[in-house]
């Protein structure tokens, strides 16, 4: 059974198809690309796929239950997250205390015992602390786990966000543009780091990229969009050389040397 499973999905913004007839299956462990010239509806998929759209037609499946039209909370308590092309961190909060944030829906006291400081408040709050730290240091952060976000580079925001997106315990993990902005060594670095996250956490990965070497050294897959349609799937060498693809990004008549 798939992990994902996206048949004929499609989504209209009046008279305007942003999306139109789209279809993937992701599996157990893939690190999937989704690529294509900026305006080509790869956002909008991920609005969709966690809830922030609801399609016009089509379904969405998720480990064989239908998700389509969920609400966004409700797609995240199943096993879907997300990091979003602009970073969205509590800038003013520490490093931990984001990463802590995200634990709230599943904490295990209740009002009172929050009030009161009861033993079950304390303990729960030693346990949130606990795993965010953990995520903290797997993403090599928690030395900085006591700073303000807005003072991290922003290679190591990017780093948060995905702490933070981890956090939600996620199967499914969807990246959107998890290098832009980045040098090339930090496009290695993060390269790295997807890769370590996938094994340690059994994340299978969608990601949308725009640095083409980095999508051609990590995915197994590519799915190219244009103009809110599939236009190409395949290994990156078959996209590499894809005359459609070379066509849809640079013009006709390009080629890759």
């Amino acid at each position: 059974m798939p992990v994902l499973e996206i048949e004929n999905l499609s989504k209209a913004f009046g008279g305007l198809k942003a999306v139109n007839n789209f279809s993937l299956a992701l599996e157990e462990g893939e690190i999937v690309g989704l690529i294509g010239p900026n305006g080509a509806g790869k956002t909008t998929v991920f609005n969709l796929i966690t809830g922030l759209y609801k399609p016009t037609s089509g379904t969405i499946r998720f480990l064989g239950e239908e998700i389509s039209g969920l609400p966004p909370f409700k797609i995240s308590q199943r096993g879907i997250a997300r990091t979003f092309q602009n970073i969205r961190l509590f800038k003013g909060n520490t490093v931990l205390d984001n990463v802590r944030a995200v634990f709230h829906p599943r904490i295990k006291y209740n009002f009172f015992d929050a009030l009161l400081r009861t033993p079950r408040f304390t303990a729960e709050e030693l346990r949130v602390t606990q795993k965010a730290m953990e995520l903290l240091e797997a993403l090599n952060l928690d030395k900085r786990a006591n700073e303000k976000a807005a003072n991290l580079a922003y290679g190591d925001q990017r780093r948060l966000e995905i702490a933070r997106a981890l956090a939600t315990q996620p199967r499914l993990l969807l990246l959107d543009e998890p290098a832009a902005g980045m040098n090339p060594a930090e496009v290695r670095h993060m390269v790295q780091l997807i890769r370590f996250i996938k094994e340690k956490y059994k994340l299978t990965i969608l990601l949308i990229e725009h640095q083409m070497g980095m999508v051609m050294n990590l995915c197994e897959r590519l799915v190219v969009m244009d103009f809110g349609q599939i236009i190409a799937k395949g290994t990156p060498l078959e996209i590499r050389n894809n005359p459609v693809v070379l066509e849809a990004y640079l013009g006709k008549g390009a080629t890759v040397a």
